[in-house]
C-alpha cells in the first residue's frame, strides 16, 4: 500500500514569507498569532468556549492571522482514552469554497482551496476563526495565487503546530471538480429501530467466532451538534474494516447515536474510531466523514490503524 503523505516538522523553515504582501502591518500580525499558539503550547489550553463560535464577529476585510484560534486535540484524545501516540493515521482535509483575494491592479481573484493537516498535529484550527481569516483576504493584494498559497500555509502551520498541505483551483478547473458518494454498502438500507441519541457504543459488536471478513460500510445518517453553539453538523461516513465481522444493525444505531451529541467533527470521527477499534477489534479500520459545508467551508477527517494513501478529497452531493 502507498505510504500516508508524510508531512514537514515545525520548524523555521516551515514559515517562508510570501512573495509580495500588500501592508506592512501583516508581519506583526502574523507574530501575535503565533505568540498565541506558543501560549497555547506553553500555558493554560484555548478551549472552544474562548472562540467566536456563537458570538457575533466583525468583518474584517484585511489581512489578520490573528485571527486565527488553535485548540489542542490532547483533552478530546483523553476523554476516549488515547493516552500518548494515538493508534491511528490519517489528516483533516478542509475545502474552501469562497476564497477570495485581489491581485495588484484590485481586481478580485477567486479560487477553491483543499487544505490538508495531518492527524498528528497538536492543534486544530476552529472552523469560524479560520472562515474569519479567509474573509480578511478579500480585500487584501497579493501577487497571485501562489502568494495566497503560501501565506495560508505558513499561517495554519503556526496555528496547527505541523506542516499542512494546500492546493487552490482557479476557475479554469472548476468544472473538473467531480461529485460523488462515498463507496460501500450502504448502512441506510436496515430497518432499524433507533432509541440511543448520544453516543452508544455498547451497541457494537461483532462476530469473533466466523471467519474474519473485508468490508466498506457507509450511511448518510450521520449527525452531530457543534460542541460550542449546538447547530446541527450534517455528514456522511464510510468505515472500511477487516477481521471480524460487525453486526451491521447494531453499527448503524451506534452511528444514529451521534444525532444529538456536541462535539467537533475531528473529534466524532476519532470517537467513532476508537469504539470500533476496541469493541470490535478489527484487524484494520478506517474511519473517514465528509461533512456538509457551513460558512463555505467543509470538514472531511479520515483515520486508518494502518498506513495508507489518503483518499482523494471528492465531494458529495449534499457538500
Amino acid at each position: 500500500m502507498a505510504p500516508i503523505p508524510t508531512f514537514p516538522q515545525r520548524g523555521k523553515e516551515q514559515y517562508p514569507p510570501a512573495r509580495t504582501l500588500a501592508f506592512a502591518v501583516m508581519g506583526s500580525r502574523q507574530v501575535n498569532c503565533r505568540l498565541s499558539v506558543l501560549n497555547c503550547e506553553n500555558g493554560p489550553m484555548n478551549t472552544p468556549e474562548q472562540s467566536q463560535l456563537g458570538k457575533q464577529s466583525a468583518y474584517i476585510d484585511q489581512y489578520d492571522a490573528s485571527l486565527l484560534f488553535p485548540i489542542p486535540r490532547e483533552g478530546k484524545r483523553t476523554e476516549i482514552g488515547i493516552t500518548g501516540a494515538p493508534p491511528f493515521f490519517g489528516a483533516d482535509m478542509w475545502t474552501s469554497f469562497e476564497l477570495s483575494w485581489l491581485n495588484m491592479r484590485g481586481k478580485p481573484q477567486v479560487a477553491l482551496a483543499h487544505i490538508t493537516v495531518p492527524c498528528e498535529s497538536p492543534n486544530i484550527v476552529e472552523s469560524k476563526s479560520f472562515k474569519l481569516y479567509l474573509n480578511s483576504f478579500n480585500n487584501t493584494r497579493f501577487a497571485d495565487a501562489r502568494d495566497v498559497r503560501e501565506r495560508i500555509r505558513a499561517d495554519l502551520n503556526a496555528v496547527v503546530g505541523a506542516g499542512i498541505g494546500i492546493k487552490t483551483l482557479g476557475p479554469e478547473l472548476f468544472d473538473r471538480e467531480p461529485v460523488h458518494e462515498l463507496d460501500g454498502l450502504n448502512l441506510d438500507r436496515l430497518d432499524v429501530e433507533c432509541i440511543h441519541f448520544q453516543p452508544a457504543p455498547e451497541l457494537l459488536f461483532a462476530e469473533f467466532d466466523e471467519a474474519p471478513v473485508e468490508e466498506t460500510l457507509t450511511s448518510n445518517l450521520l449527525k452531530s451538534n457543534c460542541l460550542v453553539t449546538g447547530q446541527p453538523d450534517w455528514g456522511s461516513v464510510q468505515i472500511r474494516y477487516a477481521g471480524p465481522q460487525i453486526n451491521q444493525e447494531g453499527l448503524l444505531q451506534y452511528l444514529v447515536s451521534f444525532r444529538n451529541h456536541n462535539e467537533f467533527h475531528e473529534q466524532c470521527v476519532e470517537r467513532i474510531f476508537m469504539d470500533i477499534w476496541t469493541r470490535c477489534k478489527p484487524i484494520k479500520l478506517s474511519v473517514y466523514a465528509r461533512y456538509t459545508r457551513r460558512g463555505g467551508l467543509d470538514i472531511n477527517p479520515f483515520r486508518t490503524s494502518h498506513p495508507q494513501a489518503l483518499p482523494v478529497s471528492v465531494r458529495t452531493a449534499r457538500q
